[in-house]
Formats: C-alpha cells, structure tokens, sequence
C-alpha cells in the first residue's frame, strides 16, 4: 500500500490538491491567494496543510530562486482513485453497493450527466464481461 492510500485528506486539503493539479507548480503564496479568496484561509494555515500534504506523500516540493515550488507526486486520476478507495473502506465498510444505490439514485434524479450515464454502463458492462467465461 502507498503512503497515500495510507493518509486520509480533509475537504482543504482536497481542494488545495486540486488547485496544485491545476496549476502546478504552486508557490505557498499562489495557493494562499486562491484559498483566501475561495475559502477564507490564511497563508499560515496554506503553509501547513502543504507541509502536512508533503509529509503524506502527496505533493513534492523544489526549492527554486529562494521560494518552494510544488507539485502533485501522483497524477490526479490516481489521487481520485485512491480517495474513492479509502473512502469505500473506511467509510462504507469496504462494499461499493451503497456508492453504486447512490449513483444509481443521482441518476434517476438528474444529477448524473448523459455522458457520465453512458460511461457507467460501459464500466458494468465491462465488469459483466470481466466475470464471464
């Protein structure tokens, strides 16, 4: 198991990943300025979730010109995936059956685009196909 997988990440946390995925490399100060202006936070508590974000694995970070430049250690659609991973182990016991009821009802209620209703048949229909002989 990665260090990663090992490390849960709150809804900051989250969003500060996002914002380095999007943009990297970041400056302490570049996610500051997003953060303050997306959430209210501040630099100093910017500095620390990066440092906690270091210490777990999921960002590096490269001292250039004097200032720490980060970046993401995984690519995004691993970091969701182990997110989605931890989430159905510690949260739900380790069974996908309530996230897919879940799915299933954001479906029915709209919440699910075309485009991401066709791409969730695919993906049963591959499993499907996975189990038979």
């Amino acid at each position: 198991m990665s260090r990663q997988q090992n490390n849960s990440i709150g809804k900051a946390e989250l969003e500060l990943l996002q914002f380095v995925h999007d943009r990297h490399p970041v400056t302490v100060r570049d996610a500051a300025d997003h953060l303050a202006a997306s959430r209210g936070i501040v630099r100093t508590t910017v500095l620390n979730m990066m440092s906690r974000l270091v210490q777990k694995g999921f960002l590096s970070r490269k001292r250039i010109g004097g200032i720490y430049h980060y970046a993401p250690r995984i690519p995004q659609q691993n970091l969701l995936k182990n997110l989605i991973r931890s989430f159905v182990h510690d949260t739900l016991g380790g069974s996908v059956s309530p996230f897919v009821a879940y799915l299933a009802q954001e479906a029915k209620d709209g919440a699910v685009s075309p485009e991401e209703l066709a791409e969730l048949k695919k993906l049963v229909n591959d499993l499907e196909k996975k189990d038979k002989p």
